[in-house]
């Protein structure tokens, strides 16, 4: 079976791929090839992309560094480097252990300075557990059919040449995608592939994906902020095993002293916080304005979430932002590098790879 037809979670053990491809809306494969070093044979990025598209992988171990530099101002309630809360992701730099066995046996741990957390899939049971704070989350999940995040029913049907074609002559509008030579990822050679959008209002330049020159999985992306030498976010292993783990990794027992909660109780269902963010948002889908790498996505934050005036962590986030105002209301701004996020005071979310004007038009367009 292939690897992101039927292995979903390969595709979000490096999410910026999936998030490029659809954010993107489109893309004009280069003719230039990759350069024969590191051994391996010259490739097109028509053919790379069939070849990550045919890929078959049953399981994998490794080592992951992120690191994060969107430009954030400091947000509270939000670990920098070396902190073990899943929050910190968005800036820093952090390693994370990665186990793999399936869509149903999956382990994925954020190693801090003072703790750990883990995310753990095994079978029907998800769990959620901090050292740090001597906490966990459980809750029970359907089993997985094998083909869930199946682009679609008749490209299930497809071979990887017709579904590779098919998904370029869809998405041909906004992106250029060519090839860039080879590197050395995790200590294997490596393709990569450079993607840069057409459209000069989007934040990003360009994103740039190591494909293993083996396995033609993806083991590392790169995302630079338009006019910028250095990524401003970077995720990709620096140690790969393309085997199964043993079904024993996926055993968790939590340690003696946790504080368990099952999903379901009230606690999990009335917490903003980290513990109850394992189960799906309520609210509408967003509107997409917009189309390619400078579409902004406009949502309804669900009400009685307290998302906009419940917590006193959220309070004290919006407090930190710089508030603006302008025909469409008023509100508070968050502008990185890669991206800028409004929350209106009357509850409406807008995001984008854009700068804020472009915000601000979204939500005037009906």
């Amino acid at each position: 079976m292939t690897v992101f037809q039927h292995r979903p979670t390969l595709r979000w053990l490096v999410p910026l791929l999936t998030a490029v491809v659809l954010a993107a809306g489109g893309s004009a494969v280069g003719v230039l090839s990759a350069t024969a070093r590191d051994g391996l044979p010259h490739r097109s990025a028509s053919q790379l992309l069939v070849d990550v598209q045919n890929a078959r992988l049953e399981g994998l171990s490794g080592t992951i560094v992120q690191n994060a530099d969107l430009g954030l101002p400091s947000l509270p309630g939000v670990g920098g480097a070396g902190s073990s809360d899943m929050s910190s992701l968005v800036s820093g730099s952090h390693t994370l252990r990665l186990w793999y066995a399936g869509p149903d046996r999956v382990r994925l741990a954020l190693l801090g300075s003072l703790g750990e957390s883990d995310l753990v899939r095994n079978g029907t049971d998800l769990w959620l557990w901090s050292s740090k704070d001597k906490s966990a989350q459980h809750r029970t999940v359907p089993r997985s059919d094998g083909a869930a995040g199946d682009p679609g029913g008749a490209a299930a049907a497809m071979t990887p040449q017709q579904a590779a074609d098919a998904a370029l002559k869809a998405i041909t509008p906004s992106t250029k995608v060519s090839t860039d030579g080879t590197a050395v990822v995790a200590g294997r050679p490596a393709y990569e592939l450079l993607l840069r959008p057409r459209d000069a209002g989007s934040l990003i330049g360009s994103v740039r994906i190591a494909i293993d020159g083996r396995t033609h999985v993806p083991t590392r992306v790169q995302v630079f902020a338009a006019n910028a030498p250095d990524p401003a976010f970077e995720v990709g292993f620096t140690s790969f095993d393309p085997t199964t783990p043993p079904a024993s990794v996926f055993t968790f027992n939590p340690p003696p002293g946790t504080d368990v909660t099952e999903s379901g109780s009230s606690h999990a269902k009335d917490s903003t916080g980290p513990r109850g963010q394992l189960g799906p948002a309520n609210g509408a889908e967003p509107r997409v304005v917009g189309t390619g790498w400078t579409s902004v996505a406009v949502a309804k934050v669900p009400a009685g979430s307290g998302a906009v005036t419940g917590s006193p962590t959220m309070r004290t986030l919006l407090q930190a932002l710089p508030k603006v105002s302008g025909s469409w209301g008023s509100g508070h701004l968050l502008r990185g590098t890669l991206f800028s996020a409004l929350l209106t005071d009357d509850g409406r979310l807008v995001v984008g790879a854009v700068a804020p004007d472009a915000l601000y038009a979204a939500l005037t367009v009906r």
